[in-house]
């Protein structure tokens, strides 16, 4: 099995039987897959391509699910994939992501790999499986610029690259850079996670107005975590883990009410009127609540039954603050779930199966 393969359609349809959501399995071969992080695009805006991981070939590839025929291509063949850097370009031209020192991006429909940048470091991405190990990366919404942490020493550099020309600025360096994610009507403003104890920064492109936007509560030992632009504002809503989703405004410092859910990994549609989350401790499944309300009531979509790995999720408050914590977390076995650009689906994975699978569902009429 190599670059270019097509594999048929592997799709199984299945109706919730809690709440009777229309669910499509997308991958059904017995090996890993996942969608890429909750914040970031799995489609293409035109919704021509779904993107995803594929450990079929016994190595993380990429691989798109073409929607008119539910045909599976593979689009790599490399031993040094950054699987959680993959992000598609809106144009549904190209899937970026990070492989080996460099960064990278493929023409979904020639196959042709193209380096943009390559690093002189080690390591591109932190040690571990979360935050800055992750290696996640994000692409303005024009689809001009590409931005993403690389590994410097101790420290990581905030990489903004110029996918017109080719120019790689460096924006930012520091001890912690992870998560980062271009305002969805700005393409100068990005917002990135930095330390557990100081999380939510915003930085413009250009590498000015870098500032902590949230000073979280020590003595209640808050876990600030899993954050998103709302669209049409300058609200960041993040997770105030695990009694729910606060909405911080970046300009004013105002904080308000979102949910007081266990909220999970959080994500809002394009439109900014509907939020979807995953939940853990205790797993309520996949649910949708109001971001603009102030209360967020939550309405059950469907039940993945994933395995959630992860257990310093059940401690209640930011576990960062006990000391060096060792995080046993792999990542597919966490749903993730995203909206479809035009809202009516929503995309996750689950592992309820045994073997981690792509699905996605059909929002509720």
């Amino acid at each position: 099995m190599a670059k270019g393969s097509i594999f048929p359609k592997e799709s199984i349809h299945r109706v919730d039987p809690k709440t009777g959501a229309q669910i499509r399995q997308i991958t059904s071969h017995p090996s890993i897959h996942h969608h890429p992080f909750y914040y970031l695009p799995a489609y293409d805006d035109a919704m021509r391509w779904l993107v995803l991981v594929s450990y079929r070939t016994g190595t993380p590839q990429l691989f798109v699910e073409e929607q008119a025929s539910g045909s599976l291509i593979q689009l790599t063949e490399r031993p040094d994939l950054h699987e959680w850097s993959i992000h598609p370009s809106h144009d549904g031209r190209f899937v970026y992501f990070t492989a080996g020192t460099g960064a990278w991006r493929i023409e979904i429909e020639s196959q042709h790999e193209e380096c943009l940048a390559q690093f002189q470091t080690t390591r591109l991405n932190e040690a571990g499986m979360v935050a800055g190990a992750m290696g996640t990366t994000t692409l303005s919404r024009d689809d001009r610029w590409w931005a993403f942490p690389v590994k410097k020493g101790t420290n990581s550099q905030f990489h903004v690259l110029d996918t017109h020309t080719g120019k790689d600025s460096v924006i930012l360096e520091r001890d912690t850079i992870c998560h980062p994610q271009f305002h969805p009507d700005d393409p100068a403003q990005l917002r990135y996670g930095g330390p557990f104890f100081d999380r939510l920064w915003i930085i413009r492109r250009d590498g000015t107005d870098h500032r902590l936007v949230y000073r979280r509560d020590v003595s209640k030992k808050e876990w600030i975590v899993h954050e998103c632009w709302r669209p049409g504002t300058r609200e960041i809503l993040t997770v105030n883990w695990p009694l729910g989703v606060i909405g911080i405004h970046v300009d004013t410092g105002q904080v308000r009410p979102v949910c007081n859910f266990n909220a999970w990994h959080p994500m809002i549609n394009r439109r900014g009127t509907l939020m979807v989350t995953d939940t853990k401790s205790p797993d309520i499944g996949l649910q949708l609540f109001d971001p603009s309300d102030s209360i967020g009531m939550p309405r059950a979509l469907c039940f993945p039954n994933a395995t959630n790995a992860g257990v310093h999720w059940n401690l209640g408050h930011c576990p960062y603050d006990d000391g060096v914590t060792d995080v046993y977390a792999p990542q597919h076995t966490h749903p993730h779930p995203n909206f479809s650009p035009d809202g009516r689906r929503v995309v996750f994975t689950s592992d309820a199966s045994g073997i981690a699978q792509v699905h996605e569902v059909k929002l509720p009429v």
